[in-house]
């Protein structure tokens, strides 16, 4: 049997398990093996993951004793050798990255060394089923933030249950990417204890770092069996309920707020605490709200997601303010020099908006997970697939960056959650693509490729023509497979090209443009309405029908809400879904000083030399200058490149916020 047609037949084996669901999402995401990349920007991307990055991490899991750990549970004897009782995820994040591209490109030998990694794992687990080797190694001496006995402080350290949900995320990706039940298995037998131990009428605990609930609902949709689900949804209504915090203290660690288990959920109605947990747990609020209907998760999560775009996402998409605990600060706190912007935040995010808009079926989801996407995701991993980000900061001023902040990427950490997390989402992107309900296609993203589809239990391609994100036009060949086939298809118009730099008013560009967004179908241009931010292009489809859609891709100021001082007088700059900085390099050594008029005008240049192949931003910008006391201002060249891309040529200055006016001369000082 074909690989395609084993993924395929496991597939349907799965869904037959799910045939009782009664509810779940009405907007449904096409599965990313139907979705064949060739574009120049992601497919690139994707192998380096696929060549260097996944090598890479399970290399250094190798090197730093993370496998070693599983080693060691099997036979009860050792010391638990890193450093973090959830270093155990980094193996499962990674082989879960490595099914996900295994998808893409079949590898007998990674697909080999993954089932001898699964092997281990299956021999560190214990007899019920509890797998954790910070434990299992040595029982009586336990990791120091594990209690003596299973699940103690699993509302704060222990990690138990994280371990768990990474363990189930990697297993749904290794089953449906081969077919094997391996990693399954070890995954259900651990789900079964934990549902065993834990509910309404067993043990009380609200997760200290939320992942199990997803991965309980990837179990739940392979199996039917609906106490996983049960579980999940006890989970994140147990928030709420512990009365051992301080509830009048204004720290979140004592009030609980850094867990999101200061108030119930459904009570919950701000972005709060340490961002990654947020981001899995309103993740999980949103599958849960789909598949039970629960109105009162539904409409926590929406408002959760209001308060965050409207109040706490950076311009480039980066979420987590705040160093001290990783965490969302208040309202409005989003400051330059210290934001901390944690790549697994941004991993979190995206996750979140692709459910928010599962749930909705409205284009401003996307528009913030492609803001996220191509800014302040990707901005985490070098060009070279192997060097990382796990803060990302907002600007970089006379090469120096407050204590724990990273200018400089680095291969491997103590905690290296990012690199992990990363291998898994990359290989990913083609299911980001497309959407369906009933006979209606939705097109999300923009990337060449070819995707096989069904509609109305009749098979068509799409194939998308474009250089995206760095051109505008786009083209859609459209080919059912026999006949003509009657459907709708709905393209998203991102909100950048219809004068949204983001869906509220956090941020906004500076002028308005006169943005006529031309579609034609067979060279014929068409009137259209746009639904929930999609133009409806509804007709009896024909094979290798052509419809051709123009976004404008002007050089975009952006300007930030009042209420947000470290931007006030600043400009940022925008061209497509691409946030843009400029790098040292670039611009004789430093950015701090340079000083954009609103008289500048711009152009724009691909250099296909220049970080594996850019558009720059091109002006003339002043440079104020200190020399000996004296201050004077110089006009330059100015050069931008894309947020994603900075820091791969070396340590220096780098600026995203950019001053119109010179108002004080501390950006001067050296």
């Amino acid at each position: 049997m074909s690989y395609k047609k084993l993924l395929f037949f496991f597939a349907l084996l799965g869904s037959l398990f799910v045939t009782a669901q009664q509810k779940d999402y009405a907007y449904k995401p096409v599965n990313f093996t139907s979705v064949h990349l060739s574009d120049n920007f992601w497919l690139p991307k994707i192998k380096v993951n696929n060549n260097v990055t996944i090598p890479a991490s399970f290399a250094r899991c190798e090197s730093t004793g993370r496998v070693k750990n599983f080693e060691m549970a099997a036979a009860h004897s050792g010391k638990f050798c890193t450093t973090y009782p959830f270093d155990d995820t980094d193996i499962y994040k990674t082989i879960e990255g490595a099914s996900f591209s295994l998808s893409l490109f079949p590898d007998k030998k990674l697909e080999a060394y993954i089932d001898s990694l699964i092997d281990k794992i299956a021999k560190a687990q214990e007899p019920d089923g509890y797998l954790y080797t910070a434990r299992t190694i040595d029982p009586l001496h336990p990791h120091s933030w594990a209690g003596i006995n299973r699940w103690d402080k699993e509302r704060e350290l222990s990690h138990e249950l994280y371990n768990s949900g990474h363990l189930y995320e990697a297993a749904a990706a290794h089953y449906y990417a081969t077919g094997k039940k391996n990693l399954l298995n070890i995954a259900l037998k651990n789900a079964d204890l934990v549902c065993s131990v834990f509910g309404f009428d067993k043990r009380h605990v609200a997760p200290g770092h939320e992942v199990i609930e997803m991965g309980l609902v990837k179990l739940y949709r392979i199996t039917g069996k609906k106490e996983y689900l049960e579980t999940a949804k006890y989970f994140i209504e147990e928030r709420g309920h512990f009365n051992g915090y301080d509830t009048k203290s204004n720290d979140p660690w004592r009030n609980g707020a850094y867990w999101q288990d200061h108030i119930p959920v459904v009570d919950q109605r701000e972005a709060i605490g340490h961002a990654v947990r947020a981001g899995y747990l309103y993740s999980a609020v949103a599958d849960v709200a789909a598949l039970t209907g629960d109105e009162a998760l539904l409409k926590a999560v929406d408002s959760i997601w209001t308060n965050m775009v409207t109040k706490k996402i950076y311009v480039q998409g980066g979420a987590g303010a705040v160093g001290s605990g990783e965490r969302y600060g208040d309202n409005y706190e989003l400051p330059n020099a210290t934001a901390y912007n944690e790549t697994c935040a941004a991993i979190a995010n995206v996750y979140w908006n692709q459910r928010m808009f599962q749930l909705h079926g409205d284009s401003k989801y996307i528009d913030v997970l492609e803001k996220i996407l191509y800014n302040g995701l990707i901005s985490g991993v070098g060009l070279d697939g192997k060097s990382f980000f796990y803060t990302n900061a907002m600007e970089v001023r006379h090469n120096h960056l407050p204590g724990g902040l990273e200018q400089e990427r680095s291969g491997w950490f103590d905690c290296s959650c990012c690199p992990t997390n990363m291998t898994r989402l990359l290989p990913s992107v083609p299911g980001y693509v497309y959407a369906q309900r009933e006979n209606d296609v939705y097109v999300n993203l923009f990337i060449n490729s070819t995707a096989s589809l069904t509609v109305n239990g009749k098979a068509v391609d799409v194939q998308q023509q474009n250089n995206y994100p760095w051109d505008g036009d786009l083209k859609f060949i459209v080919s059912p497979k026999k006949g003509t086939l009657p459907f709708t298809m709905k393209v998203r118009i991102p909100g950048w090209a219809m004068n949204q730099a983001i869906p509220s008013d956090l941020y906004s560009f500076q002028s308005a443009a006169n943005q006529n967004i031309s579609i034609t179908v067979n060279g014929t241009a068409v009137d259209y309405k746009i639904e929930n931010g999609y133009a409806v292009l509804n007709r009896s489809w024909k094979k290798n029908d052509v419809v051709e859609v123009k976004l404008p891709m002007d050089v975009r100021r952006v300007v930030a809400n009042d209420k947000l001082k470290d931007d006030a007088g600043k400009v940022a700059l925008q061209r497509g879904p691409i946030m843009y900085c400029a790098e040292w390099p670039d611009n004789n050594g430093s950015t701090a000083n340079l000083v954009i008029p609103s008289s500048a005008t711009f152009t724009t240049e691909f250099q296909p030399s220049l970080l594996n192949g850019i558009v720059v931003i091109k002006s003339e910008a002043n440079a104020v200058l200190v020399n000996n006391n004296e201050v004077k201002t110089v006009k330059q060249p100015f050069v931008a490149i894309p947020y994603y891309a900075w820091a791969n040529r070396g340590v220096g200055e780098m600026t995203i916020w950019f001053p119109e006016k010179i108002k004080s001369v501390d950006i001067l000082s050296k």
